[in-house]
């Protein structure tokens, strides 16, 4: 769908939003920014509860709420949908926007696996419909300074590349639980937190290539049912440089850290953390301090509403969003002892 114009834009200019599912990750992240981004309104929310739907929409000053999804998709005003919810309802709700012919922007990661992905990406493209994915570092001005950076050629050439994270504990937080079921997230914090870092790196980096990964569950004994908690990966970027990721969402400290190696220097970062970005040539250490906005994924929304007006062009569609996806099932087969079918309904089956 590159270079062609996917979606009919509305008469009035504006993209007139709906949100399916507005719980936490929408009362500041990103629910606000479709209201202050140029030539966008939010006009309706959808939560299963009613009450609390109703309470959102009279909050953030929306006109209409709806404890029905197919209903709001089918809501005349409503010009494209935000889906919001967890992973395991993305294809679902994706399958019946494209069928109604409208745009969708979906929260990340795409789907529980690469056959979800999959399905919702023909489904748009059988309709000739754009659809978004929730990957928003890739439009932060934080990581634009990093490409920004790399593409100087000021670090040289790409010599390796290395991610580190671990997280405290993390696997019990108890606030979050869904995120640690795999019928709901499609595995553990893995998909969540790792899927923002791996699009990150593809972002930067070019697609990856020749992925290998294992995972294990670390820190609790081996429950059946129980997801992963601890990964570790290799890869080549899209120039052929090594690289190495581990994730241990079960360890004593935090680690959030990104180095990136060339023959003349190395560019130092962190996915998460609020963290400058370090340019390191010989003995000189450059630091950009770049905040991120208040709404966070405003910048990419930004972009979503322009290339549906056809006045720019969004960063993260659903084909690199799906590159992303196929990574993970990649890392994560073994464990779960394949991931191309409903491997959520057989927790027998996995370590």
């Amino acid at each position: 769908m590159s270079g062609t114009r996917p979606f009919s834009s509305p008469a009035t200019g504006i993209i007139r939003w709906g949100i399916i599912g507005c719980g936490n990750v929408t009362e500041v992240k990103s629910g606000p920014g479709f209201q202050k981004a140029d030539r966008s309104a939010l006009v309706a929310v959808m939560r299963r509860t009613g009450e609390m739907a109703a309470d959102y929409a009279k909050r953030h000053g929306v006109a209409r709420w709806y404890n029905s999804a197919p209903a709001l998709i089918a809501d005349p005003d409503v010009d494209a949908v935000y889906i919001a919810t967890p992973p395991g309802s993305h294809c679902e709700y994706a399958l019946l926007a494209a069928k109604a012919g409208k745009p969708a922007y979906i929260e990340k990661p795409l789907a529980r696996n690469t056959t979800e992905g999959q399905t919702i990406e023909d489904a748009f493209q059988e309709q000739n419909l754009p659809v978004y994915v929730a990957f928003y570092r890739r439009s932060l001005p934080r990581f634009l300074k990093v490409r920004e950076i790399l593409t100087s050629g000021v670090i040289g050439d790409l010599c390796s590349v290395h991610l580190i994270h671990s997280s405290p504990r993390a696997a019990e937080d108890s606030s979050r639980p869904w995120r640690l079921d795999p019928a709901l997230s499609g595995g553990g914090l893995f998909l969540d937190l790792g899927s923002h870092a791996l699009d990150l790196l593809d972002f930067l980096l070019g697609p990856l290539t020749h992925i290998e990964g294992s995972a294990a569950t670390s820190s609790r004994g081996h429950e059946i049912g129980q997801c992963e908690d601890s990964v570790t990966m290799t890869f080549r970027t899209g120039g052929g440089a090594q690289g190495t990721a581990t994730w241990d969402f079960a360890a004593a400290q935090s680690t959030d850290q990104v180095a990136i190696n060339g023959t003349q220097g190395q560019i130092t970062f962190s996915v998460f953390r609020e963290a400058p970005v370090d340019l390191r040539i010989g003995n000189h250490i450059e630091t950009h301090t770049v905040a991120h906005p208040r709404h966070i994924q405003q910048p990419l929304i930004q972009s979503i509403v322009d290339d549906l007006l056809g006045l720019g062009v969004c960063p993260s569609r659903i084909a690199s969003a799906l590159r992303t996806t196929k990574v993970m099932d990649t890392v994560l087969s073994d464990f779960y002892g394949g991931r191309s079918d409903r491997f959520w309904e057989r927790p027998a089956s996995w370590p």
